[in-house]
């Protein structure tokens, strides 16, 4: 069961720090603790808490020692700590296979592995090895893992400030200053792409998984683009949150996959890209042909599609393409689209010229 972890949930006396906080201890933290803290939070394994202890008292001492912005969602109450790693998992949308507990005590480690099972379990003394276990270390690091804790922490604060917000959705958006890139995929990006056609389901256009050798051969076509869609907004990044793969024929631009995350679909990402790339392709002159294939998921994508006018239309130009098993074409004749009022938008151009409106 080597399967990476996403989230480190820490007891605090006697395993993070050394000592009893509600003991009076003057507790400390030894330097080989904090450089497994950074280590794992580089990686872009989340840390959380689940610890019987004071709120208030204990919050104030990780921030005294300079811990505090390490952990997202700390549960330091005098509740079973099976229940805070739970609502930790719950908040995160994580899997309790994709959460670890350590703590100094047997008792507490067999309460979480009785009511959690999928929970892995560490005892304290384990802290130094952490960083050599397979588990602690993702096959690969991109710029998105290495801010995941930051990426994480500013959507906690965007979700608080959302349901705070009286007025009208669309204001909210625009009060948000979001800021999406569509750009051609780098070396470094490659990774986080293939990550998205794997991982994403409800906003995947097809359900394929590319892989990164399969992505790498579209990127040295001339004839394919591999964008990547970033979004960012005023509590920060959103990271990359999109694929678009697109082959460009003479007479039409052949969509084979859209997959966008599902955390930002309330921000319009969906409709966003699809408005650039039918204004996009109503410039060049060209009709736009969409690979679907239903899954279990993905009705969602399906939706987007058709509200941007994609049908089952015939055309010449499907002709062109090879068959494909269990793919449905969808068909569109583009026009010109207006700017998004919620999104500013910076991409790059598809090669083409732009004609005379």
């Amino acid at each position: 069961m080597n399967a990476t972890l996403k989230c480190l949930v820490w007891d605090l006396d006697n395993t993070l720090w050394r000592g009893t906080l509600s003991e009076g201890d003057e507790v400390t933290v030894p330097d080989a603790v904090r450089a497994v803290l950074h280590e794992l939070d580089t990686r872009g394994i989340l840390h959380a808490v689940a610890s019987k202890n004071d709120h208030d008292h204990a919050w104030a001492r990780l921030e005294a020692l300079g811990l505090a912005e390490y952990f997202v969602l700390p549960q330091i109450n005098w509740g079973p700590k099976s229940e805070s790693v739970r609502r930790i998992a719950e908040r995160l949308d994580f899997a309790h296979g994709a959460m670890a507990f350590i703590d100094d005590q047997p008792t507490e480690r067999a309460e979480v592995r009785y009511h959690l099972p999928d929970v892995r379990c560490y005892a304290a003394e384990q802290l130094s090895e952490l960083t050599r276990l397979p588990e602690f270390t993702p096959r690969v690091s991109t710029v998105d893992s290495r801010r995941r804790r930051q990426m994480y922490q500013a959507g906690f604060e965007r979700d608080a400030e959302r349901a705070g917000y009286a007025g009208p959705d669309e204001d909210f958006l625009r009060s948000l200053e979001l800021e999406m890139r569509i750009g051609r995929a780098t070396d470094e990006e490659l990774s986080r792409a293939e990550e998205l056609t794997l991982r994403t389901s409800q906003m995947n256009a097809t359900g394929v998984h590319y892989s990164d050798a399969d992505l790498r051969a579209l990127l040295a076509d001339p004839t394919h683009e591999v964008l990547v869609i970033s979004m960012s907004d005023r509590f920060g990044p959103h990271g990359a949150v999109g694929i678009l793969l697109l082959d460009k024929a003479a007479d039409a631009w052949h969509v084979k996959l859209l997959a966008t995350s599902c955390r930002v679909v309330s921000f319009g990402a969906g409709a966003t890209i699809l408005r650039w790339l039918t204004d996009r392709a109503a410039r060049a002159r060209v009709h736009l042909v969409a690979d679907f294939r239903a899954t279990e998921r993905n009705r969602m994508m399906e939706i987007a599609y058709r509200f941007a006018g994609f049908e089952d239309s015939p055309c010449a130009c499907l002709a062109t393409l090879a068959p494909a098993d269990s793919i449905q074409r969808l068909h569109l004749v583009p026009t010109r689209q207006p700017e998004s009022s919620t999104v500013r938008l910076i991409a790059a151009e598809l090669g083409v010229p732009t004609p005379s409106p």
